[in-house]
């Protein structure tokens, strides 16, 4: 008898997620006072809670806009300046509806009106949007219904197809009621092609291919684990890698729902297996997932190929020193930065911070030992490109460079800010924002920077981060590399667990640069993990630590000049 998987075979609904019987959606409408979000305001809201066809509760109310209601609106929805006169403002009732959604899938007919009006509320309100899944009946209906059963997807002519007990009015909750009943039909539809799961109904498209939603049992044999996959080709190629926090579902998601990305849907028609690198956290998924991308280069990933080529501002090698943006990091340089035009931006910014030399024309280096009049001669040909009349008073400019990238000082960023402020006093605001977003580029530059490489100094950190179910994530970096990763259950010992993975950690040899040799990309991945709330330190070859006078003291004029970006207010830096 064949031991083959039945391709045809559906996955039970643990395999699936989270099963559509047991989601809790919040079907909802609004009224409101026109079309834009940014402009109109909520009049009405509506909404009915479900669960596994049952109704769990309603909320709804009308809610004063703080304006008129334009005629053509009254018509349309029979709601009235004088009905909503006494009503409750948005910032009394957006609270009480975000609590009774919470925990919910989001439903609307045409979701994204609606959505929108919420989002610009929260925005408004100073209210942080949750995020929940949304589903909208208009584009599951049209996904799933054909055009001759349904011509149109409007409200009406749903509720009417599918017989709904509640007709829609362009009353809130009247609307709401109705869309229930339609997404209860639409759902029975899906549910006959195999959408099982809340999963699937979020990621459904119909251009899934029978061929290609057999291939979910590719993903039937991966353990729900963090790790890495590797799809791979016909003649065992790797297609694609990816990382995840559970494999097997991560996977399935490529097989049981429809990516919207064409490229990788035509990865996955090419795929014949499925390889998994099970790790021992997240963290170590990320690394192996950059390294594994580096190695093989696959064909369908876009990022992460060629992770050494950043780009640095260094000092030439010459009597006059200028800055110039290169490839190779070697000691002082500035950066890493991703791309070439950033590097340059904050170069531009550097050299008006400390006055080394813009002119790109090199000066030759001439013998110690020459007469006196050849070093003159030199002096004189550089001191108009160095705005100095010496080599004695362009050495404080090469001083300033590296003071402020190795955070030793940082008066150069108050010259580029005090300009800052007399340009805006000047009101030459075209070159005051050209200068402050070249400003804030070095000092986001010269920040990661310095991070980046204080752990890339230490030569091993051992750190912990608590698990979900009571245990410990153990990291073992050298010189900004994850060189060791384990775990220890709830109940098991942790630092015997440390005391082996010290031992078996990968040995580090520190390289050339402020990187020590380090990727940025994976040191940037393990300082990530390093900051978040909640993990420890467990032992450090040496104290870790950023210089007293880093860019880090920056960040609230950084948070300032982003804000005056987003608003394009230059003056208001």
């Amino acid at each position: 008898m064949s031991t083959e998987p039945d391709p045809r075979a559906q996955l039970s609904f643990d395999e699936l997620g989270t099963p559509l019987r047991e989601t809790t959606f919040v079907v909802f409408d609004l009224e409101t006072t026109g079309g834009s979000a940014a402009e109109d305001a909520i009049t009405e809201i509506g909404a009915v809670k479900v669960r596994g066809g049952v109704v769990l509760g309603e909320f709804a109310t009308l809610v004063d806009p703080g304006r008129g209601i334009p005629p053509e609106i009254v018509t349309l929805t029979g709601i009235t300046d004088f009905m909503v006169s006494a009503a409750p403002r948005v910032d009394t009732v957006l609270p009480a509806f975000l609590e009774f959604a919470a925990g919910s899938v989001l439903v609307a007919h045409n979701s994204g009106f609606d959505v929108g009006f919420l989002k610009a509320a929260c925005a408004r309100l100073g209210y942080p949007w949750p995020r929940p899944a949304v589903v909208c009946t208009v584009r599951l209906g049209r996904r799933v219904l054909s055009r001759e059963e349904a011509p149109s997807c409007r409200l009406s002519a749903l509720a009417e197809l599918f017989q709904a007990e509640t007709k829609p009015i362009h009353r809130a909750l009247d609307d709401a009621k109705a869309t229930v009943d339609v997404l209860h039909g639409l759902l029975e539809r899906v549910g006959s092609l195999g959408v099982q799961s809340l999963e699937e109904l979020l990621d459904y498209l119909p251009e899934v291919t029978p061929a290609q939603r057999r291939k979910r049992t590719l993903a039937e044999d991966l353990p729900n684990e963090p790790g890495v996959y590797l799809f791979r080709g016909p003649s065992d190629e790797v297609l694609y890698v990816g990382k995840a926090s559970d494999l097997r579902r991560r996977v399935r998601q490529y097989f049981t729902a429809s990516e919207t990305r064409r490229r990788l849907r035509e990865m996955v028609a090419l795929a014949s297996r499925v390889e998994a690198v099970p790790c021992a956290h997240v963290l170590e998924a990320e690394v192996r997932e950059l390294r594994l991308i580096s190695a093989h280069k696959p064909a369908y990933n876009r990022r992460s190929k060629n992770p050494r080529e950043a780009w640095w501002v260094v000092l030439t090698d010459e009597p006059f020193p200028r800055l110039s943006v290169v490839r190779a990091a070697r000691e002082g340089a500035l950066g890493p930065f991703r791309r070439r035009g950033h590097a340059e931006e904050a170069m531009h910014a550097l050299q008006q911070a400390t006055g080394t030399r813009p002119c790109t024309v090199r000066i030759p280096a001439v013998n110690p030992s020459a007469p006196p009049c050849a070093l003159a001669e030199l002096e004189r040909c550089a001191a108009p490109c160095a705005g100095k009349q010496s080599a004695e008073e362009y050495a404080p400019a090469v001083v300033a460079v590296d003071d402020l990238v190795s955070g030793r000082a940082t008066h150069p960023l108050r010259r580029l800010a005090d300009r800052l402020a007399e340009l805006a006093d000047e009101r030459r605001f075209e070159q005051a924002r050209l200068d402050r977003d070249r400003l804030r580029i070095l000092i986001r530059g010269l920040d990661r920077g310095q991070r980046l490489a204080s752990l890339a100094a230490i030569p091993e950190l051992v750190a912990a981060r608590p698990d979900t179910l009571g245990g410990w994530d153990f990291a073992v970096v050298r010189h900004g590399r994850l060189a060791s990763a384990g775990s220890a259950a709830r109940g098991v010992a942790p630092m015997p667990v440390v005391d082996a993975l010290v031992a078996s950690a990968e040995t580090v040899l520190p390289g050339p640069g402020p990187l020590r040799g380090a990727v940025a990309e994976e040191t940037a991945v393990v300082l990530r993990w390093l900051d978040r709330p909640g993990t420890r330190i467990v032992a450090t070859a040496i104290p870790w630590a950023v210089p007293l006078h880093s860019a880090a003291t920056w960040r609230p004029w950084l948070e300032r000049a982003d804000a005056a970006k987003s608003s394009e207010h230059p003056a208001d830096f």
